[in-house]
């Protein structure tokens, strides 16, 4: 007795999607889409382009030349910036806008955090409302308050130092980092404080030993935002500074530019270009935790 065999189907013929390969759709919006964001993107970086080359052109060929690229190439313009001006040493002004960077940035991480944790944690009379009036100030013009400002720092006689620009850095005055914290730290379980206060901690220890460490992305993301900020400022530097040696990089820009004389328009964008530098590096170093605080403080409700 013969056992029968049961031969295998025959396999299908392939497809001319399986032929093929794997090769995707060709989508012809995608490419429109990237296209269009490299457009862009070299619009928006032309500026920076124009500046980091335009500091190696002679001080004639810069503003009579439409060229990108320098037919002549010198560092004439990082000498003259290296060198300083006013009398005053280049190493002066990038001090001083540290000073003032750095400053701002403790002040901004330290002030704003404990306000978010008061706002936050802390259940006292008149919290809504206090939270609406700053949260109200944001509303407000800056040049509204700039003459009731200065008048009382000149009464104090604090006009020329650093204290207008970094007192109010630590006295929780913005109001957007504020609300920034206020909604992280809404958003961590009350169950780690209640269980910190059923072993003994006080309010300053649940902040000190678990809310600061879990408020990494928002402080990160307040500090980056501040020195940035901070280091770019040329307004208030211009109404509360008035000697050369106490002016940071924006201010010092404007001594090579002189309006009854010649401008050294070289020196200007070689300082241009230095003063760039620490901000770069700076976002550079620390891009992937902006977007980490951003992403986690910005997207919970």
């Amino acid at each position: 007795m013969t056992t029968p065999t049961i031969s295998p189907a025959p396999a299908p013929a392939p497809t001319s999607a399986s032929a093929g390969g794997n090769r995707r759709p060709f989508d012809r919006g995608a490419v429109l889409w990237h296209g269009g964001a490299v457009v862009l993107l070299l619009a928006l970086l032309y500026p920076v382009v124009w500046v980091f080359t335009s500091a190696v052109k002679p001080p004639e060929e810069i503003l009579s030349s439409f060229d990108l690229l320098p037919a002549d190439a010198t560092w004439d313009g990082f000498r003259t910036a290296l060198d300083g001006i006013a009398e005053v040493p280049t190493w002066r002004f990038f001090s001083n806008s540290l000073i003032i960077s750095v400053g701002s940035v403790i002040g901004n991480v330290l002030s704003c955090s404990i306000a978010a944790y008061a706002f936050a944690r802390l259940r006292f009379r008149g919290r809504g409302v206090m939270f609406t009036a700053m949260i109200g100030t944001i509303l407000l013009p800056h040049h509204l308050l700039l003459i009731p400002q200065y008048t009382m720092f000149q009464q104090a006689g604090l006009i020329d130092t650093f204290v207008p620009l970094l007192l109010g850095k630590f006295l929780a005055t913005d109001a957007f980092f504020v609300f920034l914290m206020v909604q992280f730290i809404r958003n961590l379980p009350q169950s780690l404080d209640e269980a910190a206060l059923i072993d003994g901690c006080g309010h300053f220890r649940i902040f000190r030993h678990i809310v600061l460490p879990l408020l990494r992305p928002a402080l990160v993301t307040t500090a980056i935002f501040t020195f940035i900020w901070s280091w770019n400022d040329f307004f208030a530097p211009l109404i509360y500074l008035q000697s050369p040696e106490n002016y940071p990089l924006p201010l010092a820009l404007r001594l090579f530019v002189d309006s009854s004389s010649s401008s050294d328009y070289g020196a200007m964008l070689g300082m241009t270009v230095l003063s760039l530098l620490p901000v770069i590096a700076f976002f550079a170093a620390f891009q992937r935790l902006l977007i980490e605080g951003a992403a986690t403080s910005g997207l919970k409700g």
